[in-house]
C-alpha cells in the first residue's frame, strides 16, 4: 500500500515539473503543436501513399483506358478546373505538397516551408533550399496529367466538380523544377519525359493512374509511348487506382 502511494506522488511530482516547465518556456510548447499539426495534418501525403502489395499494375490500367484522338482545345482555360491553389486545413495545396516532397528535412513556418531539401524527381538532382525565397523561384507545382492535355483528353465532358478535383488532386501534383516543368508544358508522354530516366515509370504509372480516375483517354502516341517506358517496369504499381 506504501508502495503504490509512493509512486502516485512521484507520478504526480513529475506531472507538476512538466507543467512547470510549459508555463516557464512557452515557446517550446508551441514549437511542438505547431509540427504535431502540419505532420498529423499532411493531406497531401496521406492522398499519395504507397499502394500495398496488390494494387494493380500500371500496364493493365494503361489496357483500359479509351484509345482516341485529341479533342479541340476550344474554351480551355484553367478557370475551367479552378482559380488558384485552396487551402486544405487552413494551409495552402501548394505548400503541403512542398511539405509532403521535402519530408522531415522541411522547416516549417506554421503552413509554410521556409527551408529543406530533397530529390527532384524530374532532374534527378538533389536540390537544397535555405530561405522560402529560393523555393518559390526554383519550384513549381506540376500537374503530372496537364490540364490543357486533360482538356483535350475527356475532361471537358466531365462535370465542373470532377475537374476541380483531377486539378486539386495529390495523386495528380508534383513539386518539380521549374525549368524542366517549363519545357514540359502540356507534353503527354508522347512529346515529354523527365530527364531523370530512373523515374519514368512511376511518372507515367502516375499519368495512367490519373486519367483511369477521371475516365480520360490517351491518344495512340501516347500509349505506345507508355507501354515503351514500362517495358523496362513490367511491375510497377498504379497509384491510387
Amino acid at each position: 500500500m506504501r508502495l503504490k502511494k509512493r509512486r502516485l506522488i512521484a507520478l504526480l511530482l513529475a506531472l507538476g515539473a512538466v507543467v512547470v516547465w510549459l508555463i516557464v518556456n512557452p515557446a517550446s510548447y508551441e514549437s511542438e503543436f505547431t509540427q504535431a499539426v502540419n505532420d498529423g495534418a499532411d493531406y497531401a501525403a496521406e492522398a499519395v501513399s504507397a499502394p500495398d502489395e496488390n494494387a494493380p499494375l500500371a500496364r493493365d490500367i494503361l489496357e483500359k483506358l479509351e484509345v482516341k484522338g485529341r479533342a479541340p482545345k476550344t474554351d480551355y482555360s484553367r478557370e475551367q478546373f479552378y482559380s488558384g491553389w485552396p487551402n486544405v486545413d487552413g494551409c495552402s495545396l501548394r505548400q503541403r505538397i512542398i511539405r509532403r516532397e521535402f519530408g522531415e528535412s522541411a522547416v516549417l513556418n506554421e503552413c509554410n516551408v521556409m527551408a529543406g531539401e530533397y530529390d527532384e524527381p524530374y532532374t534527378g538532382e538533389h536540390m537544397v533550399f535555405t530561405e522560402r525565397e529560393q523555393i518559390s523561384k526554383g519550384i513549381q507545382i506540376d500537374h503530372v496529367v496537364a490540364l490543357s492535355d486533360a482538356w483535350q483528353k475527356g475532361a471537358q465532358n466531365i462535370s465542373a466538380e470532377k475537374r476541380y478535383e483531377l486539378a486539386t488532386d495529390p495523386l495528380n501534383l508534383l513539386a518539380v523544377d521549374g525549368d524542366a516543368n517549363k519545357k514540359k508544358s502540356d507534353g503527354d508522354a508522347a512529346t515529354w519525359l523527365p530527364l531523370n530516366k530512373k523515374f519514368r515509370c512511376q511518372y507515367v504509372a502516375r499519368q495512367v493512374s490519373v486519367k483511369y480516375k477521371y475516365s480520360l483517354w490517351v491518344t495512340e502516341a501516347e500509349k505506345n509511348a507508355i507501354s515503351k517506358v514500362l517495358e523496362n517496369c513490367p511491375k510497377e504499381p498504379a497509384v491510387g487506382v
